[in-house]
């Protein structure tokens, strides 16, 4: 019986996790359009609407598709000096000032319609389905921070000495 639930549970994971991306576009509009999301042509896109700028690829992945690399794992004290390391090897695309966006910005780009992952794959290229950090310290959990699981594109927050996620940074806001 057990190697029967395992076997099952083995399914629906490699399911889940292989699967393409999923979108409604019939039911639910677009939270972030093309038109909203604008691609800067350097590795950047720039968010019309809320005026950020953001790294099209996660930390640790680099190319036009984001198709180089494999995004890399920080505890929430590595996320927060991250942005640090970046702009003082010559920043990104020009810019020295990337940060790590709060957890309000970092909703932002979170692509309601669809999930698996719950993000604009034309603007943000390769993204798995996997917890990002926000620089926001859960208020009232001084053990935790918050965080956006892009598989559906909820936040959440967990213990941020123990997790290890990944990271895109932001600029301007």
């Amino acid at each position: 019986m057990q190697i029967f639930f395992g076997l099952i549970f083995c399914f629906f994971f490699v399911s889940i996790t292989d699967a393409a991306q999923i979108c409604k576009p019939d039911s639910i509009l677009a939270s972030t359009p093309d038109s909203q999301l604008v691609d800067n042509n350097d590795g950047t896109i720039t968010d019309i609407k809320t005026g950020l700028m953001w790294k099209r690829c996660l930390e640790g992945v680099e190319g036009d598709n984001c198709e180089n690399g494999s995004p890399s794992d920080f505890t929430w004290q590595q996320a927060l000096q991250q942005p640090r390391a970046v702009n003082d090897a010559s920043g990104f695309a020009g810019y020295g000032d990337w940060r790590l966006p709060n957890i309000r910005e970092l909703i932002t780009i979170v692509e309601e319609q669809c999930y698996n992952p719950a993000i604009n794959l034309n603007r943000f290229p390769n993204t798995p389905s996997s917890y990002v950090w926000s620089g926001s310290p859960h208020t009232e959990d001084s053990y935790s921070g918050w965080d956006v699981y892009f598989l559906a594109g909820q936040s959440s927050y967990y213990n941020r000495r123990y997790r290890s996620y990944a990271v895109r940074l932001v600029r301007g806001g």
